[in-house]
């Protein structure tokens, strides 16, 4: 997926966790598929999983879940993979890594209205928490700071998306009324793959990494990467939002899917799949189909 990313195996890993954590010697371990971009899984036992950098810029992200997963998904009443062990380097691992609760469920396959109220109470309650914690550097700033990047993602595709479409698009929300600068909570990345459901309600979510506050708007993602109309019109009914917040997330959808389609089109066909059927949405979204 990345040029230099981390090739780890299962023997290394059973290696470390033999070393580091013994109590957890005689437990399975398995490898998963990847379902993200910058970690490596693997099954310990039923009920845990180790979690590992494979590629240096997620090296960070061990120490932000370490310091806010617990406490941001109690805080709103998701499950999560909590931290329960530190990892240090070794058997030719370079970087820190952690043992984590597992989330026993799936990722959702469709969207319901009642997955999207189920995300819209989880936002409410992330915008609403009092705690203190860190700005999210990549969702707290004016959308048009982005403008000369997005354009040049969007026409580096250009032979696959509508460059003049997209940017309209882009430039509306731009134009919204802007964020007035006073920070929510965000979960970061509330992508399909990082959402957790069981009986076809959300029970948890994975990948605290990105957690910070900054632009409500900047969890409004799965409006346009996971939902259909419907039922995106059921997430903004019940979050209240006003145009220019929901203008904004329409922004921020686009930008993440400019961000990942030129990327990863060559490097990970479902997520450039993903990033495709987001511009598709918001282009829909915002009458710019034809």
């Amino acid at each position: 997926m990345h040029d230099d990313e981390l090739t780890i195996t299962v023997d290394q890993v059973r290696a470390l966790v033999d070393e580091q954590h013994p109590r957890w010697r005689d437990l399975p371990l398995r490898a998963l598929p990847h379902r993200g971009t910058d970690h490596a899984l693997f099954r310990l036992g039923d009920d845990l999983a180790v979690r590992l950098p494979r590629i240096a810029w997620a090296q960070e992200a061990v120490e932000r879940e370490r310091a806010s997963t617990e406490r941001l998904a109690a805080a709103v009443g998701v499950e999560a993979p909590v931290p329960v062990a530190a990892g240090e380097p070794g058997h030719g691992y370079p970087w820190r890594w952690s043992v984590v609760r597992w989330v026993p469920g799936a990722t959702p396959t469709r969207p319901t209205p009642v997955l999207a109220a189920d995300l819209a109470h989880v936002v409410r309650r992330l915008r609403a928490l009092d705690l203190p914690g860190r700005v999210n550097e990549r969702r707290a700033h004016p959308l048009a700071d982005l403008t000369d990047a997005v354009a040049a993602d969007a026409r580096a595709v250009g032979d696959e998306v509508p460059v003049d479409r997209v940017l309209r698009a882009w430039e509306a929300a731009c134009a919204a009324d802007p964020w007035d600068g006073v920070g929510v909570w965000l979960h970061g990345d509330l992508a399909p793959g990082n959402l957790v459901v069981r009986d076809g309600r959300l029970v948890g979510l994975l990948d605290w990494g990105g957690a910070g506050r900054g632009d409500p708007a900047g969890d409004l993602g799965p409006a346009w990467n996971l939902l259909d109309a419907p039922s995106r019109a059921v997430l903004r009914a019940v979050l209240g939002d006003d145009d220019a917040t929901w203008s904004r997330g329409r922004g921020w959808a686009l930008r993440q899917a400019l961000l990942q389609l030129p990327y990863y089109r060559t490097r990970y066909v479902p997520l450039a799949d993903h990033a495709r059927a987001t511009i598709r949405a918001v282009l829909e979204d915002s009458g710019l189909t034809a």
